[in-house]
């Protein structure tokens, strides 16, 4: 009877998780288009700014980039990200990572 009970609650977890993902990451693509596409393009081609589809940094990285800018290059995202929380730039960089 608790294996029963565990696999019930391993799988509602499971179910939960897999509906947020798809949500966040929607949160992070309507952000996107509207902080980001101009530059980077609708679906991360590339345009002003460089692609980011199918880019080989992690979520993590692409956060942090977000959050300070690049030291290398000018970093005008900058200010096309001024009033983005670190969730909101967190759900970019996971909708980021799902450009192919």
């Amino acid at each position: 009877m608790r294996l029963t009970k565990f696999i019930v609650l391993f799988v509602i977890c499971t179910l939960a998780i897999s509906i947020a993902i798809p949500a966040f990451a929607a949160d992070g693509a309507a952000t996107y288009k509207a902080k980001c596409a101009a530059c980077h393009g609708p679906e991360g081609q590339g345009k002003v700014g460089p692609a980011v589809k199918g880019a080989t940094l992690t979520a993590d990285q692409i956060t942090d980039l977000l959050a300070k800018g690049n030291d290398t290059k000018k970093a005008p995202h900058k200010k096309a990200i001024a009033g983005v929380s670190a969730d909101d730039a967190k759900a970019v960089a996971d909708y980021v990572k799902t450009l192919k």
